[in-house]
């Protein structure tokens, strides 16, 4: 079955690489970033993730996209780095023309997330985490056994990700869904296969292995969600506390489950849409109010500006909500910055965004 009113494009990452994307519902965008187990086409026949997907874009407009080697983009994987996957996120967040987002990181689309939203923290309002980590299997790695034990895995998606045999993809659908019906388990034994196996999705795949987040969530600034199954096979649960204790003032739901795709028959769907449908309807926090940042300084005109600016538009944008010229914007801007006694654009987003601008989102 195909998603309500979905559109499929195409746009291309920093390097040439194509990347497929799908857009579905209507709302405030909420771009889906990982697992690498993705097929932008197939994915609604799922019965594993039809479920998310309609959860998802109920009251939102619902961006997905495949990783590169994966889905319907190019299975040729071009300049491989994890700056590269940042960049594929970018590119589809561009192409979509989308102005603020919330990021929905799975597995190791979360360190993707975390990373775009503390490199562009104007785009981002907020974040959800669902089943991350602080540093990937390779990477946390404390023993050369444990280490063997990652790359099997890789190897695994190597060789037998598009065999007809389902052998080596039952290992995953025993780490992803243990608790999956047999419908169910077959049914995502043959999604991988078409979706995302071989040694191209292996690559990417050892990429988020090799990420190490430590740093870099503590940098996130934006309200964020991080829920974790109990009792998941595929990434420990630790990893997932340790994550949600790294980001500063993250929420953290723990989910009663062994699956790490929570399924819809379980009890902990209902505590997972529950969590996302609240956090989802929040209004964004007023922070310590905009008189702490001194805008009686400011005139109508450049608290206007400001405003926009929180919302995440460029100049381009913002000169035709205000009738005025790009390059108006352009002086308004560096007029405010010195005045604010803020160094550059991005600070100002983040310190505007603290201090209550900002949340009149777009649709």
């Amino acid at each position: 079955m195909a998603g309500p009113d979905q559109q499929i494009r195409f746009c291309e990452s920093s390097d040439g690489v194509r990347i497929a994307y799908a857009t579905c519902g209507t709302g405030s965008p909420l771009v889906k970033v990982g697992p690498w187990i993705t097929h932008v086409e197939l994915d609604w026949d799922s019965s594993v993730w039809r479920p998310w997907l309609s959860l998802l874009s109920r009251e939102n407009r619902l961006i997905r996209y495949d990783w590169r080697g994966c889905g319907l983009s190019d299975r040729q994987l071009g300049q491989l780095s994890y700056e590269r996957l940042i960049d594929d996120l970018d590119a589809v967040i561009g192409a979509a023309k989308l102005g603020q987002v919330t990021l929905l990181g799975i597995g190791g689309g979360c360190g993707i997330a975390i990373n775009y939203a503390v490199r562009c923290p104007e785009r981002v309002d907020r974040l959800i985490l669902y089943g991350g980590f602080t540093r990937g299997g390779i990477a946390r790695s404390q023993s050369q056994e444990q280490e063997d034990e990652a790359r099997t895995l890789l190897r695994v998606v190597e060789l037998g990700g598009r065999k007809e045999d389902p052998a080596f993809r039952q290992l995953f659908a025993a780490q992803f869904v243990p608790d999956a019906t047999p419908e169910q388990s077959r049914g995502f034994n043959e999604f991988m296969r078409l979706a995302g196996g071989g040694k191209e999705a292996a690559r990417v795949l050892e990429v988020t292995y090799e990420s190490d987040l430590r740093a870099m969530a503590g940098r996130v600034r934006c309200p964020a969600l991080v829920l974790h199954p109990t009792r998941t096979f595929r990434i420990p649960f630790e990893e997932g506390r340790a994550l949600a204790s790294l980001i500063p003032s993250a929420r953290f739901v723990p989910l009663d489950s062994r699956n790490f795709i929570v399924l819809e028959q379980e009890p902990a769907w209902a505590q997972f849409t529950s969590a996302v449908e609240s956090f989802l309807a929040e209004q964004m926090p007023a922070g310590a109010g905009p008189a702490d940042l001194e805008v009686e300084v400011l005139t109508a005109r450049e608290r206007e500006v400001l405003e926009l600016i929180a919302q995440g538009l460029d100049n381009n944008r913002i000169a035709g909500k205000l009738g005025i010229s790009e390059k108006t914007v352009r002086n308004h801007l560096s007029i405010i910055l010195p005045k604010l006694g803020i160094e550059n654009r991005s600070s100002a987003i983040v310190r505007a965004r603290e201090a209550g601008f900002g949340r009149k989102r777009e649709r």
